[in-house]
């Protein structure tokens, strides 16, 4: 958090927040670096049991908001959930068939899949709208944006690594 206010920091300082610095590192984003911290430390040795909710990773400046898709690429292995105002997105690795369970009062109906870093020759899905059945995506091509959910449950499985998307719903405030 090299950019962090001087007044922002000094806030969490005098809350008693541990302060680490690693501004000298400039290859890495800061949800990169609190994605090491947190997989190094000693309370989560297992990091293919891990699961990441990163809230105000989307959101401000493209290159940014590129750099934390990115992280989900570098750790295949653990979930990571980047979380917006008005979306959610994680990688779905293709090492498997995934079973996404949708919680409809919260998430939808608008979804879609994107192969970023290497094009997909094959994805199937089910409980879509307009579901997908060994179809190539690929950027310049098809790729899967504005799609719907169904129902409560969506499969999806690919020769190549996506990005999973879907709107989250605005609640009220006003009502308890």
């Amino acid at each position: 958090m090299d950019s962090i206010r001087p007044d922002v920091l000094d806030f969490y300082v005098s809350l008693g927040t541990k302060v680490i610095d690693e501004s000298h590192d400039q290859d890495t984003t800061d949800l990169d670096k609190c994605i090491l911290f947190i997989r190094d430390s000693t309370l989560n040795q297992e990091s293919c049991r891990l699961q990441i909710l990163a809230t105000g990773a989307l959101g401000g400046r493209f290159d940014h908001e590129a750099g934390n898709l990115n992280v989900l690429y570098r750790y295949p292995d653990t979930r990571i959930i980047l979380l917006s105002d008005d979306c959610l997105i994680q990688l779905l690795p293709k090492t498997h068939r995934h079973e996404i369970r949708i919680q409809p009062s919260l998430q939808g109906p608008h979804c879609g899949l994107i192969p970023i870093g290497a094009p997909s020759a094959k994805t199937t899905t089910t409980g879509l709208q307009w579901d997908l059945n060994d179809t190539e995506m690929r950027f310049g091509g098809l790729i899967s944006t504005s799609n719907m959910v169904k129902g409560e449950k969506i499969t999806v499985e690919s020769d190549s690594d996506l990005l999973w998307t879907i709107s989250i719903k605005k609640q009220d405030s006003t009502r308890p």
